[in-house]
């Protein structure tokens, strides 16, 4: 069986296996487009504001929410999906067959991207509908939310890669979710934070990316850096986490 013939077939069996329970993919689809039409409903949230170059606080939070649907996906749900493979055996069937360790973390990052894209668009829909939140550069944005969503894929593929059990999984993924949320600018927006904090929070792979995504926002292209430090996460974490998956 050719490499890609066996791609194909886990793609297909992944994708069977995720429709009979699509239950987790709520905190991926419903979730970060229901916070953001709630958050829209503070009015200060709807108020232009001096210190955020004439946008209002509800502008930066439309970058927030579409890199919250890869968060939720890459930490809470393909990790779990995985990990429970091993937990209960599935992944040591697997490793009978010619499928390689690769192709299961290929076909649950095709899997867990096309519904981070689906609460994406929902994002967008009410965020544009409700509150007429929109991005001023589609096409640096559309790069930047590109690099974004295979940055964090890489790193949940690195903790379902490594993670024993369902339930170390979940630890692992929880202890890094809250720092996500605030590097994310969930809590508080990220280009208010004092300039040293800012660059430091640029660093991480959510903080680069809804740093690029609020440059979009304004209309301006983003800063090279932060597609660097977006591709530097995304090669680092999918190499360790193809190179040292546990199928047991």
């Amino acid at each position: 069986m050719s490499t890609t013939t066996t791609a194909r077939a886990v793609l297909g069996a992944e994708t069977r296996l995720m429709l009979r329970e699509p239950g987790a993919l709520f905190w991926i689809i419903v979730f970060p487009p229901a916070l953001l039409g709630i958050l829209g409903l503070i009015p200060d949230f709807r108020t232009p504001s001096e210190d955020l170059g004439g946008l209002r606080t509800i502008d930066l939070y439309l970058p927030t929410a579409l890199i919250l649907t890869a968060i939720m996906a890459s930490l809470m749900t393909m990790p779990a999906v995985i990990s429970t493979y091993r937990e209960k055996l599935v992944l040591r069937r697997y490793a009978t067959t010619p499928a390689r360790a690769g192709d299961l973390l290929f076909a649950q990052g095709v899997l867990h991207a096309g519904a981070v894209l689906i609460g994406s668009g929902l994002a967008l829909l009410v965020g544009y509908v409700a509150y007429d939140a929109r991005i001023a550069a589609l096409g640096p944005a559309a790069l930047v939310y590109v690099l974004a969503v295979a940055a964090n894929l890489a790193c949940g593929a690195l903790i379902a890669g490594l993670a024993p059990s369902a339930k170390t999984a979940s630890v692992i993924g929880t202890a890094v979710f809250f720092p996500s949320m605030f590097t994310a600018g969930v809590w508080y927006p990220i280009s208010a934070l004092p300039g040293w904090a800012e660059s430091i929070v640029g660093l991480t792979p959510n903080g680069a990316a809804v740093l690029g995504l609020e440059q979009a926002v304004a209309g301006d292209w983003p800063d090279p850096v932060h597609l660097i430090v977006l591709v530097a996460w995304t090669m680092l974490a999918g190499a360790v986490a193809a190179r040292y998956f546990r199928w047991e």
